[in-house]
């Protein structure tokens, strides 16, 4: 009958700790009426006890600080530390011990030894200690790997390894929107704004540091976060910095084009990169997370190869009487155009003036500024309708409906400006 041999015993021990913060002590309170056979002995006892708060006995959070139980939620953005001591436990010195702490996750292994150089020898019921920070970047399962070698005073060559694994969780939910407005009516670029909504996803309230919008190299931004009170920039969620778990907050940033980029692509196509959000936030005693979101990307708005932009129109037009509206042209092809323009009235809105004329030739990314005058028939809301673009070089016809819409009301009423 074989036996095996017993297994050597090591003449160090490892542990691995990890380094977070204390959290306020929470007791359960017991109290009762005064009518009742304990009378003031209970209230007395919370009165007398050191970790309650002083004229607030009966609430369950204390003055006092406690140390953590577990190992605790570790959350994206925010720094892992811990602590590694190996100690002596034997009678004689060890040699040559070497330390080693690498943090394994799904795409790669980081070695977070502070340092990789070998102990020269750790004399009895001695130890080595080091602190390891690594802020976390990546969610799933994480395994830290905690590896010791050293010399016996016989020359014989020690090796183990210890394994930690934990999960990185998610402490935010982003989501973006894109909105596309013509702020400035005199030129073909336009203002983007973006809308970030972020959802606290864990169980513990956060303290929003800092949430802000760190452009690409195309666009400027301004944050529509703040109001203007008695010139001071307040915030639009006032003191309500606190974000509560599962509640969700709006943030707002507006994007232009800068005037190099526009000039040079004339209108900006396809899709652009527009930046990447940067959120800091706080939790529990202090304990700072940090996330930076992939670079947002925004696919701008296609006006195919002619674009048909408003200059000028009024909000309030009176009853068959002749109103003006200033078109603007824009040719958004890589080509020349040779435009004519045509008029088509509809059963409440009448053009005024020459259908099919000549426009001329429209060079790629020119414009030009359209005076036209109509009429409408029809009292109320109408819609601005019928007008057709054709490029005589292709013979191709672009059409133009509910361009934009017109309050009509009757010449007997007046209309105050």
């Amino acid at each position: 009958m074989e036996v095996n041999p017993p297994k050597q015993e090591h003449l160090l021990a490892l542990k691995v700790m990890r380094l977070t913060k204390p959290t306020l002590f929470t007791n359960i309170p017991v109290t009762c009426e005064e009518k009742d056979l304990p009378g003031d002995l209970f209230n007395q006892l919370m009165r007398d006890d050191p970790s309650t708060v002083n004229g607030a006995e009966v609430l369950m959070l204390g003055e006092m600080l406690t140390l953590p139980q577990n190992f605790g939620n570790i959350f994206l953005g925010e720094t892992f530390s811990s602590y590694i001591s190996v100690h002596n436990d034997s009678n004689q010195v060890v040699k040559d011990i070497l330390v080693k702490a690498d943090l394994q996750t799904s795409s790669q292994r980081l070695n977070l030894s502070a340092s990789n150089a070998a102990v020269a020898e750790l004399k009895p019921d001695c130890c080595i200690d080091d602190v390891i920070h690594h802020e976390v970047k990546e969610i799933g399962t994480h395994i830290l790997v905690c590896a010791v070698s050293y010399t016996t005073q016989a020359g014989e060559k020690m090796y183990f390894r210890k394994f930690f694994k934990f999960q990185v969780l998610k402490p935010l939910d982003v989501k973006t929107k894109f909105y596309n407005a013509e702020s400035d009516l005199s030129s073909v670029t336009d203002e983007v704004f973006l809308e970030a909504q972020i959802q606290n996803i864990t169980t513990s309230p956060m303290f929003m540091e800092k949430v802000s919008l760190e452009p690409s190299i195309m666009y400027n931004v301004t944050e529509l976060n703040s109001v203007s009170q008695a010139g001071e920039c307040v915030s639009t969620f006032r003191s309500r910095a606190y974000l509560q778990p599962m509640d969700t907050r709006q943030y707002l940033y507006c994007l232009k084009p800068k005037k190099e980029f526009a000039e040079k692509a004339g209108i900006i196509k396809g899709v652009t990169v527009i930046g990447k959000l940067d959120i800091v936030w706080k939790t529990n005693l202090g304990e700072r997370g940090r996330l930076q979101t992939s670079q947002l990307q925004r696919m701008a708005p296609g006006y195919g190869d002619v674009r048909l932009s408003l200059e000028a129109i009024p909000d309030t037009v009176n009853l068959e009487e002749p109103f003006h509206i200033t078109c603007k042209i824009t040719n958004c092809s890589e080509r020349t155009m040779d435009l004519v323009l045509e008029m088509c009235n509809t059963n409440s809105i009448h053009w005024c003036g020459i259908s099919g004329r000549q426009l001329g030739k429209l060079h790629p990314s020119s414009s030009l500024c359209l005076a036209l005058t109509l009429l409408s028939s029809v009292q109320g809301l109408q819609s601005i309708s019928g007008l057709r673009l054709t490029d005589t070089f292709l013979k191709r016809t672009y059409e133009y409906d509910d361009i934009a819409q017109v309050c009509v009301v009757s010449s007997a009423i007046k209309v105050e400006s």
